[in-house]
């Protein structure tokens, strides 16, 4: 059986669906003794994950070294300005203004102690007829989607999605100096730093992702966060990577067939009952009656849904058709189960089964009718079907 590591407590304290807590990619999200590869970030890029998250929390004893270790790092003193102007739509003017007070002792001191750092580009005005068509432009060059419907704020309030548009979509992401990939850094380090925005912080993770940015290099940004900022923010930033990650390796790598022509028995009915998490069809091959109390059907669990926790007075076994799924007793550690596994279930011990995070799942249960109706208890908890 598979290990892998446990979410934070914090995490399941969030209400998120359980396929997206229990994603098996968070593999990668470690916070602890990570270190930085090739797929990482660069220095520099983790200095400017590093001054935005400080900038945004107001941190400024701290933000004082980490100024100096981002020049250090390559940072042009034109970038470090253009992250505080940028940041002043995020954490707001105050605290950018705070950091970029900061700023200018630092870049005094440095002068002083014969530091020459690189000046670096400088950033242009945005000179046209219509911000509103060019901010509509630069998102949906970062997301892909044009001509979104207006919907929440932008219905509610439309002036301020107007201001968006042009002004932060305009004048602020086309003054150059920063990429988009590096406003996208920034950004992400922010949001998830400053907590409780996480439409906000989904959203520019998932067009950090677009840009090239990796789910490693998203995780670099978390354990900065988790190191120097706070724990439980960066645990929530985790559950977010971990829900565009599923989503995205669900579209890309399950095909599920609209036919059932591979298959020894179709895929039924879905299941429509409390009693399940996540989706779930059923075919009934043998119906209990008065001459044959053993029922036989065939269960098929799309990724990530299972059953809740139930026991069988007369006992079950279960037959593995295909695919991958979990098994777990109560008092006992969970199985891994594949094709042409048997599981043989004792009567009256409670126990859940169900698919695994990447693959569909296909069983057959048989089970005993003669000493009453299956008994159903409560749902699988997140951390219970994360564990070992």
């Amino acid at each position: 059986m598979r290990k892998w590591p446990l979410l934070n407590k914090y995490i399941f304290k969030m209400k998120t669906s359980p396929i997206l807590l229990s994603f098996i990619f968070i593999q990668t999200l470690i916070l602890s003794g990570h270190s930085q590869t090739k797929s990482g970030l660069s220095d520099a890029e983790l200095s400017m994950a590093k001054i935005s998250a400080l900038t945004a929390i107001g941190d400024l004893d701290n933000l004082d070294a980490a100024l100096n270790k981002g020049l250090d790092n390559g940072l042009t003193i034109n970038q470090i300005k253009e992250e505080l102007v940028h940041l002043y739509a995020y954490s707001g003017f105050p605290r950018s203004l705070m950091a970029i007070n900061t700023l200018i002792p630092v870049l005094e001191k440095r002068k002083k102690d014969g530091i020459e750092d690189k000046v670096g580009e400088e950033p242009t005005a945005v000179e046209v007829d219509d911000k509103y068509q060019l901010g509509k432009d630069v998102l949906a060059d970062l997301t892909g989607v044009k001509d979104r419907p207006k919907t929440g704020y932008a219905e509610a309030v439309p002036i301020i999605e107007v201001f968006l548009k042009e002004h932060l979509f305009a004048d602020i992401f086309k003054r150059g100096v920063l990429t988009y990939r590096e406003r996208e850094i920034i950004t992400v380090s922010a949001l998830i730093s400053l907590g409780n925005l996480e439409p906000m912080a989904r959203g520019h993770m998932s067009i950090s992702m677009r840009l090239g940015i990796s789910e490693s290099q998203i995780s670099d940004i978390l354990n900065m966060i988790a190191k120097e900022i706070d724990l439980e923010r960066a645990n929530k930033g985790k559950v977010l990577l971990s829900e565009i990650t599923l989503n995205k390796a669900l579209n890309s790598s399950i095909k599920t067939k609209n036919d059932d022509s591979d298959k020894i028995f179709p895929k039924g009915e879905k299941i429509n009952t409390p009693v399940f998490t996540g989706t779930a069809w059923l075919t009934s091959l043998v119906e209990a009656d008065d001459v044959n109390t053993i029922a036989a059907g065939v269960v098929t669990f799309k990724p990530g849904a299972r059953t809740f926790w139930h026991q069988h007075p007369a006992g079950q076994i279960i037959l593995v058709l295909s695919g991958e799924g979990y098994y777990q007793e109560e008092g006992g550690s969970k199985k891994t189960l594949q094709k042409g596994d048997v599981i043989k279930c004792p009567p009256n011990l409670a126990h859940w089964h169900g698919a695994s995070l990447d693959r569909e799942f296909v069983q057959i249960a048989i089970t005993g009718r003669e000493n009453g109706p299956t008994q159903w208890f409560k749902g699988v908890s997140d951390k219970q079907y994360l564990g070992n």
